[in-house]
């Protein structure tokens, strides 16, 4: 995509933004309704997004210039999307097998054999006096589960209560052992390269902790680095390059998930990615929620200028959503040079942040409703709750409801302290109830939103080489730090200085 692109857009925005929202949506009675999408238990509205129909028509145009659709194509089929690695990103074959492609239907069956052997080892562990899993990953090896397994876990814990280990600070480790009996728990390492300086380092803890290596389990790209580790073959789980670690949940990465909620409900949520995978691949852009949702954040960072983006989930179920999207979103995005190296004129993703309503409306609302800086929202409700508190789940709809409106119509007020200015734009995201199926179709619904934003930001989605220098200093600083060499940085000798001082 070239300038002149977004310069049209800005165009259209700045034509919009004489009309506030109330007006937008005044002037176009039948807005409400055709501004929304349905697919399966899923819902968005986008309404109250600061556009009209003549600026929507110039998005979609922009899409179809893209060439978005037939960019789907190429991500199903198995294409080496992820140029700069030379390979593909096949994260939706591990879920469904959807494409007219020996590559896909070949990534599809080693999916579902890795998932007969997760079913096998869940019965012998089902079988074992095991009651606890730790899983030991950090990133895309943590996030994802952790957001599942705390999403759809019942109030009563199930045959197994998993516990999830991240952070190298050994305060983590020490805390997730707490109060846990080394004779009743299993640990799982999840490290793509089996080289992650934090999970193998907590990796050790938990072999050491254990006593032996035999309720110690690996899910790893690197088999033979697994191995070395101690880990029988046997109890190795692999994984495949063509699969990123923030996509990766879907695969035996998922095996903690597998053991919290069980097989089938791990089965139910691939069923709903893949159902969702099927919309996003088959329905044409006008009528696809991943495109939709694509194209707002495109026109809310390129022709509004917003540098951030909130996520406000009103379940506390999904209360980890915002973290897990964080990953998703600017790991994926995070990128300043074109597919062919140029730098970008425009910028790409804005900063993602969030947290969970009601709580959040009595922190950081205040700047979203008359703070300086207008902050679009992601609002993502669900309609029947799974508590026996109908009150509660009624005034926690009242309240998403209610804060949608507010920010998009405001409140005039002489006593400008007391002013609303309204026009804050939104999308609600509504799930009819919080199952495996409805998770799996909202997770893949963002998965395809980013790829479709880096199709029309013309990047990389799939590669995260900024993750690796600040890893790269920490490892030549490690000597540095056990005294055994000096620090080439000024800055960071006058540091160590005072670390060692203390």
């Amino acid at each position: 995509m070239v300038g002149g692109d977004f310069d049209r857009l800005r165009a259209h925005a700045a034509r919009v933004q004489a009309k506030p929202l109330p007006q937008l949506i005044a002037e176009d009675p039948a807005r409400a309704r055709d501004f929304a999408l349905r697919t399966g238990p899923l819902y968005a509205n986008f309404a109250r997004q600061r556009y009209d129909r003549e600026a929507l028509d110039a998005l979609f145009a922009l899409a179809d210039a893209a060439g978005v659709e037939s960019a789907l194509k190429r991500l199903f089929a198995g294409e080496a999307v992820n140029p700069t690695e030379g390979r593909a990103a096949l994260h939706t074959a591990l879920r469904g097998d959807l494409a007219d492609s020996a590559v896909a239907h070949d990534a599809y069956a080693q999916a579902a054999a890795v998932r007969t052997r997760m079913r096998g080892l869940i019965a012998s562990l089902e079988a074992s006096e095991v009651t606890d899993i730790v899983s030991v990953g950090i990133g895309g090896s943590d996030l994802g589960p952790r957001l599942v397994v705390d999403a759809l876990s019942g109030p009563a814990p199930g045959r197994f209560r998993v516990h999830f280990l991240s952070n190298v600070d050994g305060s983590a480790a020490q805390r997730a052992l707490a109060g846990l009996d080394p004779a009743r728990t299993a640990a799982i390492l999840i490290s793509k390269t089996f080289g992650t300086q934090e999970t193998l380092l907590n990796g050790r803890i938990l072999r050491d902790w254990l006593g032996n290596d035999e309720r110690v389990y690996a899910v790893s790209a690197n088999v033979q680095r697994a191995g070395e580790f101690g880990i029988a073959p046997e109890r190795i789980l692999p994984m495949w390059d063509w699969v990123g670690g923030r996509y990766s949940l879907w695969s035996a990465v998922g095996f903690p998930i597998a053991l919290a909620i069980g097989m089938d409900a791990f089965e139910a949520l691939l069923g709903g990615a893949a159902a969702m995978d099927a919309h996003a691949l088959s329905s044409p852009s006008k009528q696809n929620i991943a495109v939709w949702h694509a194209l707002t954040a495109v026109w809310n960072r390129n022709a509004l200028g917003a540098a951030t983006q909130a996520v406000l989930p009103y379940d506390e179920r999904l209360k980890l959503l915002p973290n897990y999207l964080q990953q998703l979103v600017m790991e994926s995005l995070g990128k300043s040079a074109r597919l062919d190296g140029a730098p970008l004129s425009d910028p790409t993703v804005p900063v993602w942040w969030g947290g969970a309503g009601t709580d959040t409306q009595h922190s950081f609302f205040q700047a979203l409703h008359q703070g300086t800086q207008i902050v679009p929202a992601d609002f993502v409700g669900v309609v029947h709750g799974d508590d026996p508190y109908a009150d509660n789940r009624q005034a926690l709809l009242a309240n998403l409801l209610a804060q949608t409106e507010a920010l998009a119509n405001g409140s005039r007020n002489d006593d400008p302290h007391r002013a609303y200015a309204g026009n804050r734009p939104s999308t609600l995201i509504l799930l009819d109830a919080l199952t495996p199926h409805s998770l799996g179709m909202l997770i893949a619904m963002y998965e395809h939103s980013v790829y479709v934003q880096s199709v029309l930001w013309g990047i990389n989605a799939f590669d995260q080489f900024g993750v690796e220098l600040g890893k790269q200093v920490a490892n030549r600083l490690l000597p540095a730090l056990k005294g055994e060499a000096e620090a080439d940085d000024p800055v960071t000798r006058e540091l160590l200085g005072q670390i060692k001082s203390v």
